[in-house]
């Protein structure tokens, strides 16, 4: 074999190897990390807060600058012929200021803490949305897989069923109209799996667009599994949430940086005191002096007295408490749409677990029901009305019991997450339930 047939040869098995493997939910939430740019985003903001911080203090430190100065110096004396001097000279300034009663500074300091403390938290808040957004995505998929699967099943059945009633109707066993709503029954399910096909696809593309890759083969879920309803009340749920969420954890930091921000504004009414020293050396001359060298050293205490600023300081605070009051308002926007989400979340995976029980029940009796229509129509007991009705009732059937499953896992981690518990095991147990085969 040659050499360029054998890159071929690999390039190929390569191709066919990465569109065979079967991606899980740890799989697919290690390459959301890389690529989810919400997140990325979030911990930038924490780099930003931090900086922020540090700018803050550095307002409270001592502030040192230094100038050095040379030039070339002329002096022309008018009076006495000869007089003319032209020397080269230096200059050195250097200046401490140190603030001794600054509250603005002091109080823009504390609001730089609590802005870093809501950056941290929405970090926290990101990483669960990403831990969510997996299951959500992934589980979307399989249900949409499901739906086409179910669907083209019953396609399946009911070709098989037209065929035999086709059979019985040359035979003038059964009448046309059975013949006939047959065949509607099978054009709907055509149109059926046509928009099942297109869920799919969305639903893929959903999932691509969190890890920025294409999925060919995601691993399914396995059938022996005990869907447990959540355990305590829900009234404890929502105490937990109220202070194990980030989200509100990153509220409550934001109406304590905005009540900051107003001390800060009152506080530009107050007087500053600076401590300043100050050192100048100088060997370029004082206008007509004839010792040009010179040092000075100041040590001194600065007062600065806010007098007036043309409204500026007193619009700054009226903007300060009018932030402050919009924080406390989303504040008690997101505690309602949090206690919402919680009892939702809640009500939901647990109403999924009953539902799973009921939808195994509804599934058995459907089959039987269905095999009874079967054997029936070909002893021209029942019709092909009947049958398609049982047939229809018992893919019905699959289908919820599928959707149960997945809206149960769905669920449970959205209760996980409204109550700010959600992490990197819950991912992990949930993939244990998952199976390649």
């Amino acid at each position: 074999m040659s050499q360029s047939k054998k890159l071929f040869f690999f390039a190929f098995l390569l191709i066919c190897s990465t569109q065979t493997r079967s991606d899980n939910l740890i799989s697919i939430y290690q390459q959301a990390l890389q690529s989810d740019p919400q997140l990325k985003t979030a911990e930038y903001k924490v780099q930003i807060g931090n900086s922020q911080k540090g700018q803050a203090l550095g307002q409270l430190l001592p502030q040192v600058s230094g100038t050095g100065n040379w030039s070339e110096n002329n002096q022309v004396g008018y009076v006495a012929k000869g007089s003319n001097k032209s020397y080269s000279g230096t200059r050195y300034f250097v200046s401490l200021t140190q603030s001794v009663v600054d509250l603005a500074k002091f109080w823009a300091w504390r609001q730089s803490q609590e802005i870093e403390n809501q950056y941290a938290s929405e970090l926290i808040e990101a990483q669960h949305v990403l831990l969510f957004n997996v299951v959500q995505h992934y589980f979307g998929v399989l249900d949409a897989e499901d739906l086409l699967y179910v669907t083209q099943q019953e396609k399946q059945s009911t070709e098989n069923e037209l065929e035999q009633v086709k059979r019985q109707f040359s035979k003038k066993l059964i009448k046309i109209t059975d013949l006939y709503e047959v065949e509607a029954r099978l054009d709907q399910i055509k149109a059926d799996e046509i928009e099942a096909e297109s869920l799919l696809v969305i639903a893929k593309e959903g999932l691509k667009e969190l890890t920025n890759n294409e999925h060919f083969n995601l691993e399914k879920l396995r059938d022996e599994i005990e869907y447990k309803e959540l355990e305590g009340k829900l009234e404890d749920w929502i105490s937990i949430a109220k202070t194990e969420n980030p989200l509100l954890a990153s509220q409550q930091s934001a109406i304590e940086a905005a009540k900051n921000n107003v001390a800060v504004q009152q506080s530009r009414y107050l007087p500053v005191l600076d401590l300043q020293l100050n050192y100048n050396d100088s060997n370029t001359g004082y206008q007509s002096t004839q010792t040009p060298v010179y040092q000075t050293e100041i040590a001194a205490l600065n007062v600065t007295v806010p007098i007036f600023t043309g409204g500026t300081t007193t619009h700054r605070m009226h903007e300060a408490q009018t932030r402050l009051d919009m924080s406390h308002e989303e504040n008690e926007a997101k505690l309602r749409a949090l206690v919402k989400e919680t009892s939702d979340a809640y009500t939901a995976s647990n109403a999924n677990a009953r539902r799973i029980k009921a939808s195994i029940i509804a599934l058995r009796s459907a089959t039987k029901s269905r095999e009874a229509m079967q054997s029936g129509l070909k002893y021209g007991v029942s019709t092909a009305a009947d049958l398609l009705r049982a047939q229809q009732a018992e893919y019905k059937s699959k289908r919820e019991l599928s959707r149960s499953k997945y809206a149960y896992i769905i669920n449970r981690m959205r209760f996980l997450k409204a109550i700010g518990t959600i992490n990197e095991d819950n991912l992990v147990e949930v993939n244990t339930w998952l199976t390649s085969n």
